[in-house]
């Protein structure tokens, strides 16, 4: 088992029952979505502790091998077409870190139908990876700005615990990053597997706007009720 994840933690009140386990995008960091917790202006219970892990440092391809942070590697080849092959070993090996965070926050007291994963670009795809195939039941995934990667393993890799996990799926229209019709094609292969779609999309590029923010505190507040 490889080294837990540093993370940052913000919780919204003392003694937490419930989790959200965000994952940020490529060559940011934990902090990256850390601002957003107050302004979710979740209710007051139940309280909740947000993990922001730091991914591992590697070197991308795509951005000529600089070393930084990522949840796996990203060729030019990778991004033609509205299908993006993905860098499986790297996927599948993040799959795994944050299944250990998942079961470190059920060490520490929170179940996992308590527990959301939720991330943006890089880190939504594996929120997607990791959340579909967990073998117990979670309160949900949050897809910001991404797509599914190894969606053509997903019908025999796929969790029975989380076949009705609510997934919300936002997109921007003019993401010139993940386009569009990308997010359309992963969202279409989970809607074929019979998985339910909160599907949002707002005119905006590779980013989070306030309006979406209001919906996934709205969300997060409907999958983490008491």
């Amino acid at each position: 088992m490889s080294d837990l994840l540093e993370t940052l933690e913000v919780e919204t009140a003392p003694k937490p029952t419930a989790a959200v386990i965000w994952l940020h995008g490529l060559g940011a960091d934990g902090n990256d979505f850390a601002p957003i917790v107050p302004e979710l202006k979740l209710p007051k219970a139940p309280a909740v502790r947000f993990v922001f892990p730091h991914a591992p440092m590697m070197a991308v391809t795509i951005n000529n091998g600089h070393v930084m942070r990522a949840w796996y590697d990203v060729s030019f080849g990778d991004l033609e077409g509205t299908t993006r092959r993905a860098d499986e070993k790297g996927v599948r090996a993040s799959q795994l870190q944050v299944g250990q965070l998942i079961e470190r926050e059920i060490k520490r007291g929170v179940a996992a139908r308590n527990i959301v994963l939720a991330g943006f670009s890089q880190g939504g795809a594996i929120a997607l990876q990791t959340g579909l195939r967990y073998p117990e039941r979670l309160a949900g995934i949050m897809a910001l700005s991404t797509y599914l990667p190894l969606g053509e393993h997903i019908a025999a890799e796929a969790s029975p615990a989380n076949r009705d996990v609510p997934i919300f799926y936002a997109h921007g229209s003019h993401d010139p990053v993940i386009p569009l019709a990308m997010a359309t094609v992963s969202r279409e292969k989970l809607a074929a597997a019979n998985y339910a779609v909160e599907w949002h999309e707002y005119p905006m590029q590779h980013s989070v706007c306030a309006e979406e923010v209001g919906e996934i505190s709205r969300w997060l507040a409907q999958v983490l009720r008491p």
